[in-house]
């Protein structure tokens, strides 16, 4: 929980997220960014508190999203932060995925060519199947 004293050193900044509600057509609302975030398909909003200070949040789905504007302070930064989480999800990736090992054709010495498949063709007709079965 935070102390309502305390004040945060710099500007976090806001967001403005414009999304589609069933009963109240277009909304648009403005929150700091740390209210909002983007989580399973789904865009997290925290619009307010209940009575023992658990935070009420909304899900609304990608789909229903127009466009959600956030002011940052450098862009640099927010690009910066962006590039860390793919990098971050990447290297997750090559972790559970087998990358580059177990391929017999990496394995060989480069100077053994692989073994061409030859596949054997019977001659027959060019209009059609085979009719030797037939006469």
């Amino acid at each position: 929980m935070v102390d309502d004293d305390l004040e945060l050193e710099r500007d976090i900044g806001q967001a403005t997220i414009v999304y589609d509600e069933p009963d109240e057509g277009t909304v648009r609302k403005t929150v700091p960014n740390e209210h909002i975030a983007y989580f399973q398909d789904h865009w997290i909003i925290k619009t307010d508190e209940d009575e023992e200070g658990h935070d009420i949040v909304r899900r609304v789905p990608a789909q229903r999203v127009h466009y959600v504007e956030r002011s940052v302070e450098q862009f640099e930064e927010e690009v910066a932060t962006l590039v860390d989480q793919v990098q971050s999800f990447a290297a997750d990736l090559r972790t559970k995925l087998p990358v580059g090992g177990g391929n017999s054709e990496q394995q060989r010495e480069p100077d053994d060519p692989p073994e061409p498949h030859r596949i054997n063709i019977e001659e027959g007709s060019p209009d059609g199947p085979d009719d030797s079965t037939s006469q």
